[in-house]
């Protein structure tokens, strides 16, 4: 990915961001965006959004920012002038819910007690 690419993504993901706080309320439901991905020749952009809530939540978020996505691009663009503006589809994004799965994976294994290794003299003697 060319170094272009890489900024305009990072811009895009904190003007979103802005946007979606300033102009939507989701109660008791934390929306953020976790990456955007913007094609080659910027017609198109995947914005990638975590929700912690229900997988209810999670469909009713993703259907109202789907169904505004022109307001959205519309907000965006007026704040960063690029040749063509993307269109804006958003989609789910649940690497935070599978961190704390591994998170509460790593935990229970650590609850678990290893036999201790032998020393090393121990190993020396048994040869």
């Amino acid at each position: 990915m060319s170094q272009r690419i890489s900024r305009v993504n990072e811009l895009l993901k904190r003007e979103i961001s802005s946007c979606l706080e300033k102009n939507f309320e989701f109660p008791n439901i934390l929306v953020t965006v976790h990456d955007v991905k913007v094609a080659q020749d910027l017609r198109a952009a995947q914005i990638f959004i975590g929700v912690i809530g229900s997988g209810e939540d999670k469909a009713k978020v993703l259907q109202k920012l789907n169904a505004k996505h022109g307001f959205i691009q519309n907000s965006v663009m007026k704040r960063v002038v690029l040749r063509n503006t993307p269109h804006f589809s958003f989609e789910s994004d649940d690497s935070v819910e599978r961190g704390v799965r591994v998170l509460n994976i790593l935990e229970e294994i650590g609850e678990i007690e290893l036999p201790e290794k032998p020393e090393e003299d121990d190993r020396k003697r048994s040869l």
